[in-house]
């Protein structure tokens, strides 16, 4: 199936014909423009500042890092542990493990 659809530039108001393959390669562009997005506002909300002045523990903070950097991981990819550990450079045994460690319930849910 090979539709066209003419659309105008804004700019010039000069007729486009787009295929829809084309448009298929731009919803994917834009898709992966928005991830990037969201994994960048994702990295901004793990790491928040630490009060150094009030004490910290360090294998407190390590910790409270990598919690929510694997609910991250595991929330992008729906719950897969498998995808979660390629996406986190680890073996999934090394995150099966980690989560069992730290407690990590399961927090995706399906859609419906």
């Amino acid at each position: 199936m090979n539709t066209e659809t003419t659309l105008a530039t804004p700019e010039t108001n000069e007729p486009i014909e787009q295929t829809s393959g084309t448009v298929d390669v731009r919803l994917n562009t834009l898709r992966e423009t928005v991830l990037q997005l969201l994994e960048e506002v994702e990295s901004l909300a793990i790491s928040r500042p630490v009060d150094i002045k009030h004490g910290a523990r360090y294998s407190d903070e390590v910790r409270q890092f990598e919690v929510n950097l694997i609910r991250t991981a595991l929330g992008r990819t729906s719950g897969s542990q498998i995808r979660a550990a390629k996406l986190l450079g680890l073996k999934p045994t090394t995150l099966n493990a980690k989560i069992k460690r730290y407690n990590i319930a399961p927090t995706y849910q399906p859609q419906a």
